[in-house]
Formats: C-alpha cells, sequence, structure tokens
C-alpha cells in the first residue's frame, strides 16, 4: 500500500473547518474550531485525505520558546489500522526536527506506544479528572488584569517556556475566565463538550487546592481538570468538588540531535495543564 500524501493547511477554509470538527467529535475531545484557528495562525495543521478528498486524520504541531508542541494527532474511527496516525505524526515530528526544537506532546494510553516507538521519554504524568454537569449556578470568575499578567509570568516560570501568544488566544475568548485566591491563579475557558481548568498555578499545592472549589461552583456543564500525579491535596479537593478520575496522560518529550534537553521549568508549579493540545 502507497504511504497516504500529507497535507499542510496554508488555511482552514469554511469547507475544511467542518471536516477538522467532525475529527474531534468522532474522537470524543474537547477542541472547538477557536483550537484548529489558534493551531493554524501560530503553528502548522497537516492532513490526509481520503479518495474523496475528506480530511481523515490530522495532527498539528504549536511551535514556542525553544520546544513545539505535537498534538492534535486524530484518526476517523473508519479509517484506522491503516497507518495514518503514525504517517501524519511522522510528519510533524520532522518537521519539529527540520526547526532544531524539542518535541513535547501529552500521550493518551492509546497514543503512547506510537510516540514510544519513535523514541519519546514521558517525563511526568498526569490525570484528568471530570465533573459532570451539576445545577445551574451564577458565574462570579474575576477577571481582573493584574491576575492575567500573574498567570503569564507564573506559567513561565512553571513550564520553563514562555508562551504568552497562546494564553492570550485562551483568554480572548468568549467566556474564558483568569481565576486568582491568593498566590494561587488559572484559566477557565470553554471547550466543545466540557469547561477546562487549566493551566492552574502556584508556589504551593494547598492555595491551587482552596481556588477549585469556587471555580467548580460557579460552572454549569461537565468540566474537566488534568493535574499532575502526585498532588494529594488537589486530588482530595477534585473529589470533595464532585469529580472522579477518567483517564491518564503522559508528558513526553524527545531530545534534539545535537542534545538539547526539554526545559525543566518548576513543574512543582503546575497543578494543572491548559489541556493536552497546549501543554
Amino acid at each position: 500500500m502507497a504511504t497516504p500524501a500529507v497535507q499542510t493547511l496554508t488555511s482552514i477554509t469554511p469547507a475544511i473547518a467542518p471536516m477538522l470538527d467532525a475529527l474531534v467529535a468522532a474522537s470524543g475531545w474537547n477542541q472547538t474550531a477557536r483550537d484548529w484557528q489558534l493551531f493554524e495562525r501560530l503553528g502548522t495543521v497537516h492532513v490526509i485525505r481520503d479518495d474523496r478528498g475528506v480530511v481523515v486524520a490530522s495532527g498539528a504541531v504549536l511551535p514556542m520558546e525553544g520546544v513545539a508542541w505535537i498534538s492534535m494527532v486524530l484518526v476517523m474511527p473508519a479509517a484506522r489500522g491503516q497507518g495514518l496516525g503514525r504517517t501524519v505524526f511522522a510528519h510533524c515530528l520532522q518537521q519539529v526536527k527540520n526547526a532544531g526544537l524539542v518535541a513535547m506532546l501529552d500521550a493518551t494510553p492509546q497514543g503512547e506506544p506510537l510516540y514510544a516507538s519513535f523514541g519519546f521519554a514521558p517525563l511526568w504524568r498526569l490525570t484528568r479528572w471530570v465533573r459532570e454537569a451539576g445545577p445551574d449556578a451564577a458565574a462570579t470568575l474575576s477577571a481582573d488584569k493584574p491576575a492575567i499578567q500573574g498567570l503569564a509570568a507564573l506559567d513561565a516560570q512553571a513550564l520553563g517556556i514562555a508562551r504568552p501568544a497562546v494564553l492570550a488566544d485562551l483568554l480572548d475568548r468568549e467566556g474564558s475566565r483568569c481565576v486568582r485566591s491568593g498566590v494561587a491563579v488559572g484559566l477557565v475557558r470553554a471547550g466543545r463538550t466540557a469547561h477546562q481548568i487549566g493551566p492552574l498555578l502556584s508556589a504551593q499545592e494547598q492555595t491551587a487546592a482552596a481556588l477549585l472549589p469556587d471555580v467548580a461552583r460557579n460552572l454549569t456543564g461537565r468540566i474537566y481538570v488534568d493535574i499532575p500525579d502526585g498532588r494529594p491535596v488537589m486530588a482530595e479537593a477534585l473529589r470533595d468538588a464532585g469529580f472522579s478520575p477518567q483517564r491518564g496522560f503522559a508528558r513526553m518529550a524527545l531530545a534534539t540531535r545535537d542534545g538539547t534537553a526539554p526545559p525543566l521549568g518548576q513543574p512543582a508549579f503546575i497543578h494543572a495543564i491548559a489541556g493536552p493540545e497546549f501543554g
């Protein structure tokens, strides 16, 4: 069988956008059209089409400071088992290598063996916690400028990567909020099927955990929070707020040919990531 051609989208046209959204829906993921637009504007979107011209697989590369995040490796259910995910991922990875950047990603349990076969290794693990739709509540979340500035600064310190353009895009969306309690600061945004809390950052786990009940109380509908493993105070706060663990992820990285290591940052400051598509 011939290797399928990978195409790089020069723009997300009105004809392409529904196909990308269909990939997300068929995979049960939470990304929106605005997420695809972010990848197009700040990075690159690659696709594979079938013989009818329909997009059946995708992958995205999002360059940041010294690294590039690979995500959105999706394949339509009917097209799985043909190596399309491996093909589009290899194309994404080659782009990152050619740019001399460190390739990073957050892997689902299904994707981790694929990425490991390319030489990726886990840095640490995390778990998605979910709270299903609760009663209606009035949203009273703050969005003050000092909190937003504090989020960008602490995010760069925690990740070891400055990504102000990514955070600015997430915060600019309708319904997004920057929330703060003491020295803990975080972001809340709406996804396709659930609100996403993250990043949630603080030098102290207790202050981050104390912010969770207020955030969850003021959100309706399903909520996702992706937290690093080994956060017992956060886990207790999540259970008390009605959350339960859903599935795991692995943060993985591949060094460049010259031996450049992934940024270390201060992972102890990270109590919820922005989402597996953004890190």
